[in-house]
C-alpha cells in the first residue's frame, strides 16, 4: 500500500506542469486563460495567479502536450515560460521520481515572448514598461500615428488617411488576434472584442484617424495596468528578497564554507556574524545576541535570543556570532510561507468580487445589444443618419468596456493585504477581509493573547504543617512534566529552580479542561483548578479560603490531591501585555467592543479584566468558548483572537478567527489571518486596514461606474466621441488602479 501511495505521488507530480505567464495584468486575463484551458482534453485544476504571474495545472500528456498549453497561452496574447527546477522544484522533483521525460530543463527550454519573469520564488521580477511586448506595441502605434499625423499637416489629408489607417492596423491587429482566439474558445465577449468592433467600425465609416487614436489609447491603457499590476507585486517581490543568497555552513571538521542559502537542508548548521541576514528558520546551537525581527513580523524592537531559541530566515543578527541548526528546509521558512498566504489571499476572491465579476458577464454582451439598437433603431424608426448613428454606437462600445469596474476590488484587495503583510497583519484573502471590516465585537482568550503566556509561581500553599513546600512542588511537577501548557511549564520550571525532582507517574491523563491525573506509588494524585479538585476531594476551610485571598489577587490556582485530599495549592500569575490596555482603547475608539474568555475562575478572569477595562467571560471549558463566541456571534459580528493551538474550535467558530503569534506554523496556517507582532493593538490595526480597504474599493467601484454613467450619455447625445471615450475607459482605469495603490502606503498602526 505504501508504494502504491509513493507510485501514486509520483504520477501526480509527472502530471503537474507549471509555467510563468508574463502580461496578465487583472483577474480578467487569469479569467480568459483559465476559460481557455480548461476546455482542453486531460487538462484538470487550472489555477492562474496574477499576482504571482504563474499558471499551474495538471495535464494528461497523451491527450494534450504541454506544447499545445503554451501555444493557446501565447494565442490569447500572453508570454509563457516552463519553469524549470530551479524555477519552482517541480521539474526537479519529477526527475527525481524517474518518470518525466519532459520536465527535463535540458529537454525543454525555456520560451520567452514577451514580459519576462523571473524565476526566483515569489513575483515575477519587473521589466521596463518599453520592453514588454505591450510597450513595443504601444510604441510602433504611436511612431505610426505620428507619421499619419505629419503627413497629413504636410502632404494632405488623402496621402494622411492611408497613414492612419495603417497606424491602427498596427496597433489593432493583436488585439483582434486575441479577440478571435478566445472567441474561437467560447469567450465572445472580451475587451478585445468590444476593441476591435469598435475600431473596426470606425475604419469602415471612414472615421481611421480616431480609430488610431482609440487604438493607441488603449494601448497606453494595457501598458498602465501592467506598470500597476507589478507595483501591487512589488510587496511580494520584497519580502522573496529578504532572505540572504548565500550561508555560511559549518563542516563536519569545524570550518565554515559559503553556499547557496537555497540549498541549506534541515538538521545543517549554520554560523550567522552579527550584521547578517539569517539565512534560515532554525534553533540557536549557541550564542546570544539580539534579533531585528522587524523583516518577518514588522516589529522594530530588536529582540534578545538565546541558546534553544527560535529563530527566523530574513531577521538580522545584531551582536554576536551565532551557531544555529536548520529546522525547515527553504521552500518552506517563515518568509515562504507569508509569501503563499499573501498569494493565496490575493486570489481568494471578495464576494465584492464575486458579485462584479457575474455583473460584468451579463454587462458586457448588455452593452453590446444596446449598441446595436443605438447603431439601427434611431436610422429606420426616426430617420437618422446611419453613419453618425453608427459612430455613436461604436463610442457605446468603448464606454462599455468594464476594465476599470472589474480590477476595482482586486487592485484594492492585492495592494491591502501587501501592505499589511509589512506591517505584520495578514487575511487570507478578500471574503476575509469584508468580514474584518464589518467587525462589531473581538472576543480575546486571556492566556498568551492579553496576557504574556509565561505565568510565574508566585505561591506555594501547603494543606497543613506536616506537609512541605517540595512536597507540594514534587506531587504537581510529577503530573506535568509531559504537559505543554504555560501552567505546567511554569510550574516545572520553579520545581528545578528549588532542586525538586518530579516522581514517577503512571495512568497519566489530561481531563480537558480540568487538570491531570494519575497514580503515583499506588496513590491516585490530580492537580487542578480549585473547583475541580473540590469535586474529586477535600479542602479545609483554612485552604479554602486562602485561595478565595489569592484568586481575589488576580492569580491562578492550583490545587494538588492525593488519594482525594488537599496536599496543597499553587498560585501563579500571567501580567497582561504592556500593550493590552492601550490595544482594548483603540478598539472602543473604533467602536468595536472588547470581551475576554478565559477558563480561569472568575476572581483571577475578574481582576485581570477590570484593569484592562474590559468584559469576561470565565470558567470555560473549551467547548465554552465556542458557545460563547456562537452566543456573541448571534447578536454582533464577532472577531476571535487567540493563540492558536489551544483555541482552535473557537477561532473557527467566530466569522473572523485571527491567531497571535509571530510566524508559528499555527498561527500562519489555522486561523482566518494573524497578528505576527504579537501585539493586542494590532487587532485594532487589522480592522482599520479592513475598513480603509472597503472604503478604497467602494470609491472604486464609484469612479468606475460614475465615470462610465457620465460618458454613456454623452456618448448617446453624440457630445463625446470615439477617442473621448477611450479616454476615458482608459482614465477610468487609471484612477481605479492609482487610488488601489494608495493602500501600499497606508499605516494601519496599533494605537
Amino acid at each position: 500500500m505504501a508504494q502504491d501511495a509513493v507510485q501514486e505521488a509520483e504520477k501526480d507530480a509527472c502530471r503537474q506542469h507549471r509555467w510563468r505567464v508574463e502580461g496578465m495584468d487583472c483577474p480578467g486575463c487569469a479569467g480568459k486563460i483559465r476559460g481557455a484551458l480548461e476546455r482542453l482534453e486531460g487538462v484538470e485544476d487550472v489555477r492562474v495567479s496574477v499576482m504571482q504571474g504563474s499558471l499551474a495545472l495538471y495535464l494528461d500528456a497523451g491527450r494534450t502536450a504541454p506544447e499545445a498549453v503554451e501555444s493557446l497561452v501565447e494565442r490569447l496574447g500572453y508570454g509563457v515560460r516552463r519553469q524549470t527546477a530551479a524555477a519552482g522544484g517541480v521539474a526537479e522533483a519529477s526527475a527525481e521520481a524517474g518518470c518525466c521525460a519532459g520536465n527535463d530543463p535540458d529537454q525543454h527550454q525555456a520560451r520567452d515572448h514577451g514580459d519576462g519573469a523571473s524565476p526566483a520564488a515569489g513575483a515575477p521580477a519587473p521589466r521596463r514598461w518599453y520592453a514588454t511586448v505591450k510597450g513595443r506595441q504601444a510604441l510602433a502605434t504611436g511612431a505610426a500615428l505620428g507619421v499619419a499625423t505629419l503627413l497629413r499637416l504636410t502632404v494632405g489629408a488623402e496621402l494622411a488617411h492611408w497613414a492612419f489607417l495603417a497606424a491602427c492596423l498596427i496597433g489593432l491587429a493583436p488585439v483582434a488576434r486575441r479577440a478571435v482566439t478566445a472567441a474561437r474558445l467560447g469567450m465572445p465577449f472580451t475587451i478585445e472584442m468590444l476593441m476591435t468592433l469598435a475600431a473596426g467600425g470606425a475604419l469602415i465609416i471612414g472615421a481611421a484617424e480616431e480609430a488610431a487614436m482609440v487604438v493607441l489609447l488603449f494601448a497606453i491603457g494595457e501598458i498602465l495596468e501592467g506598470v500597476a499590476a507589478d507595483r501591487a507585486r512589488s510587496g511580494i517581490r520584497a519580502l522573496a528578497d529578504l532572505v540572504p543568497g548565500e550561508a555560511r555552513l559549518e563542516t563536519a571538521a569545524g570550518e565554515t564554507r559559503t553556499v547557496d542559502a537555497s540549498r541549506l537542508a534541515v538538521g545543517q548548521v549554520v554560523v550567522v556574524r552579527p550584521g547578517d541576514r539569517i539565512p534560515a528558520d532554525g534553533t540557536i546551537l549557541a550564542g546570544r545576541s539580539s534579533i531585528d525581527e522587524s523583516p518577518v513580523t514588522g516589529e522594530s524592537v530588536p529582540r534578545a535570543r538565546g541558546e534553544g531559541d527560535e529563530v527566523f530566515a530574513g531577521s538580522i543578527n545584531h551582536d554576536a556570532v551565532l551557531r544555529l541548526r536548520v529546522s525547515r528546509p527553504q521552500e518552506d521558512n517563515t518568509i515562504a510561507r507569508i509569501i503563499r498566504l499573501v498569494e493565496e489571499a490575493q486570489e481568494a476572491r471578495a464576494p465584492t468580487e464575486r458579485f462584479i465579476d457575474r455583473f460584468s458577464r451579463v454587462y458586457m454582451p448588455v452593452v453590446v445589444g444596446l449598441a446595436v439598437l443605438v447603431a439601427v433603431v434611431p436610422p429606420l424608426a426616426l430617420g437618422g443618419a446611419w453613419g453618425e448613428w453608427t459612430y455613436r454606437a461604436l463610442a457605446l462600445l468603448l464606454i462599455g468596456c468594464p476594465c476599470a469596474l472589474v480590477i476595482s476590488v482586486p487592485a484594492s484587495i492585492a495592494s491591502s493585504l501587501s501592505s499589511g503583510a509589512r506591517h505584520g497583519l495578514l487575511l487570507k484573502g478578500g471574503a476575509v477581509m469584508e468580514a474584518a471590516a464589518r467587525t462589531e465585537a473581538v472576543a480575546f482568550d486571556k492566556t498568551g493573547t492579553l496576557t504574556e503566556g509565561r505565568p510565574r509561581v508566585t505561591d506555594v500553599v501547603p494543606a497543613g504543617d506536616d506537609v512541605a513546600v517540595q512536597d507540594v512542588l514534587a506531587l504537581a511537577a510529577s503530573l506535568e512534566r509531559d504537559a505543554s501548557h504555560p501552567l505546567a511549564l511554569a510550574v516545572l520550571e520553579h520545581a528545578e529552580s528549588l532542586g525538586v525532582a518530579p516522581g514517577i507517574v503512571t495512568e497519566a491523563r489530561a481531563v480537558p479542561g480540568q487538570g491531570v491525573e494519575g497514580a503515583i506509588e499506588g496513590r491516585r494524585a490530580f492537580v487542578g483548578a480549585p473547583r475541580h479538585a473540590a469535586a474529586r476531594g477535600t479542602l479545609s476551610e483554612a485552604l479554602g479560603a486562602r485561595l478565595e485571598a489569592l484568586e481575589a489577587e488576580g492569580k491562578t490556582v492550583i490545587v494538588a490531591l492525593e488519594d482525594g485530599v488537599a496536599v496543597g495549592a499553587i498560585a501563579l500569575r500571567d501580567e497582561p501585555r504592556r500593550d493590552a490596555m492601550a490595544g482594548v482603547e483603540a478598539l472602543s475608539a473604533l467602536g468595536v467592543r472588547s470581551v475576554m474568555l478565559t477558563g480561569d475562575n472568575d476572581r483571577t478572569a475578574a481582576a485581570i479584566a477590570g484593569r484592562l477595562g474590559i468584559e469576561r467571560r470565565a470558567e470555560l471549558l473549551p467547548e465554552g468558548k465556542v458557545e460563547a463566541i456562537r452566543e456573541l456571534a448571534r447578536h454582533e459580528r464577532t472577531m476571535m483572537i487567540g493563540d492558536g493551538i489551544n483555541d482552535a474550535p473557537a477561532l473557527a467558530s467566530a466569522q473572523v478567527g485571527v491567531a497571535m503569534g509571530s510566524g508559528t506554523d499555527v498561527a500562519l496556517e489555522t486561523a482566518d489571518g494573524a497578528l505576527l507582532r504579537n501585539r493586542v493593538g494590532d487587532a485594532a490595526a487589522l480592522i482599520r486596514l479592513a475598513r480603509a480597504t472597503m472604503a478604497n474599493i467602494r470609491q472604486n467601484i464609484a469612479i468606475a461606474l460614475g465615470l462610465k454613467g457620465l460618458f454613456l450619455v454623452t456618448t448617446v447625445l453624440g457630445i463625446t466621441g470615439l477617442w473621448l471615450a477611450i479616454l476615458a475607459d482608459t482614465g477610468a482605469t487609471v484612477l481605479v488602479t492609482l487610488n488601489a495603490l494608495r493602500l501600499l502606503r497606508f499605516a494601519p498602526g496599533s494605537n
